[in-house]
């Protein structure tokens, strides 16, 4: 049974007549006959009968349009609490990210968000492949994702939020031979012994592309995900690495110095993908405000770099 036709049902027990139904409904009087026919096909019993040139409600039928006013008391208390869970401004708002956005961005969100009448965040974060993102999005409300420059744009089934375009800069140690200079072409770095990323995960492909663009093949020796153990690495080796500009927190490792690389150097795209039903509601709505300005914190001494 359709709500359409239990809708057409009770309306014509209460008004009487088919034309009454269709002039209140909108509707011409043959919808309506159509509607009600359909729904007798339904029913074992007759639900209508005709008294003299109108149609009436038989006993079956007039129990079938109480149970119809239930039907609609139920779907407006649905419709009653879905858009009460969209307008509220607290609850519990699910957010990912991967690793190096996680440390730069869930401290600072946690603290704008404890105070009275914020929503709670609960947080997870995610190494995955750069098309893995997508698919956690059915499962957390935010998911902050990145996504390299000039890389296939996000599918069309989730909507983007951009965040941040960051730069990915050469590290190196300060007793480098490269450490001097003001930035690094890809040229400098012909048979450079190289940290990156495992097979299959965007930063890969940027450090071949510098590595082609001046001339050579990257000559890789550790493949590490986190940009951490990365640091450590470099810290302890001649080798160099990428390291995005905003999320990686290089006091940790004062031994290291970032170098921006000359021309069009590489950078990724930091982006809020969700559901596009999941931005209506207004506590996701806030925590994604919360984290636009979390970011614009963490981009702003770009203008002194």
């Amino acid at each position: 049974m359709e709500l359409g036709q239990l809708r057409a049902l009770r309306e014509l027990g209460d008004r009487g007549s088919i034309a009454a139904v269709a002039a209140a409904l909108h509707v011409t009087p043959s919808s309506v006959s159509q509607q009600i026919s359909a729904l007798q096909r339904r029913s074992p019993a007759p639900l209508t009968f005709k008294d003299g040139r109108r149609t009436a409600l038989t006993d079956a039928g007039r129990a079938l349009a109480l149970a119809a006013v239930e039907v609609e008391v139920a779907l407006e208390r649905a419709e009653q609490a879905v858009a009460h869970f969209q307008s509220e401004p607290e609850g519990t708002v699910g957010v990912a990210a991967f690793h190096s956005a996680a440390l730069a961005l869930f401290g600072p969100l946690l603290t704008r968000l404890n105070a009275h009448g914020q929503p709670r965040a609960a947080l997870s974060d995610f190494d995955v492949a750069q098309e893995g993102f997508p698919a956690l999005t059915q499962e957390h409300d935010l998911v902050i994702a990145h996504r390299l420059a000039g890389s296939r744009p996000w599918p069309a089934s989730v909507r983007v939020e951009a965040l941040l375009f960051e730069p990915l800069d050469l590290v190196v140690r300060r007793d480098h031979r490269l450490a001097a200079h003001d930035s690094i072409g890809p040229e400098d770095l012909r048979n450079e012994d190289w940290v990156a990323v495992h097979s299959g995960f965007p930063l890969e492909n940027a450090i071949e592309q510098i590595a082609g663009i001046g001339g050579s093949e990257a000559r890789i020796v550790h493949r590490i995900n986190e940009f951490f153990v990365a640091a450590a690495v470099v810290a302890a080796s001649d080798c160099v690495a990428l390291m995005p500009r905003y999320t990686t927190d290089m006091q940790r490792h004062p031994e290291l110095v970032l170098l921006p690389i000359f021309g069009s150097g590489p950078g990724r795209h930091i982006d809020c993908l969700a559901r596009p039903e999941t931005l209506e509601r207004a506590n996701v709505k806030t925590v994604l405000d919360q984290l636009r300005a979390v970011v614009a914190g963490l981009a702003r001494p770009a203008a002194t770099y």
